[in-house]
């Protein structure tokens, strides 16, 4: 009889298992959790809270880092301007990375993790994109110094894709290590 019992509740978690793992409902979760976050973020518009997004935390950081690397280029915050001799480089909504670190989130929210592991994706995901956009806001500024059309092609094209990719392959280097579950 206990085999029995034992067996009708391996059934049962295998289905519940499956529920967690269905398609439709993973990507319910992925676009809600999606659109609360990007709708979350145009609403702060003009906020203090995108104010020290993009200033503080995004354009204070790459000006330290870009005048720490390169010294001669003199460049300093201020507000949303990386601003040297050389010129002055505006940092926008959109250009802090959120909308891929929304992306990874999602992701990360989506998939049937335990909550540990999950907590642990948000935050390496999190260093994660926030150390690319920082590596893709220098790279941005000297392309911005040294040719216009490369600087436009990095910035509206080359430079999200690629983050986007290797945050798609953080995601799945973090799932293959983390998801002892059977598929």
């Amino acid at each position: 009889m206990q085999n029995t019992s034992y067996q009708e509740l391996l059934e049962e978690e295998a289905r519940a298992e499956a529920r967690r793992r269905h398609p439709l409902r993973l990507l319910l979760i992925f676009l809600t959790a999606f659109f609360i976050l990007q709708y979350g973020w145009e609403m702060s518009r003009g906020s203090l809270i995108e104010r020290a997004v993009i200033d503080h935390a995004t354009v204070v950081p790459a000006a330290w880092l870009i005048d720490s690397l390169w010294p001669g280029q003199e460049i300093h915050a201020e507000g949303h301007r990386l601003v040297s001799p050389h010129g002055r480089l505006n940092v926008l909504n959109g250009c802090e990375g959120l909308e891929t670190l929304f992306l990874l989130v999602a992701a990360v929210l989506a998939y049937p993790f335990p909550w540990r592991v999950r907590v642990l994706g948000l935050v390496l995901g999190t260093l994660l994109v926030y150390g690319l956009n920082q590596t893709r806001l220098v790279l941005l500024w000297h392309a911005f110094l040294q040719d216009r059309a490369f600087f436009g092609l990095l910035h509206g094209t080359v430079l999200p894709l690629a983050m986007v990719a290797l945050c798609l392959l953080g995601f799945l280097w973090f799932v293959a290590r983390h998801d002892a579950r059977p598929a």
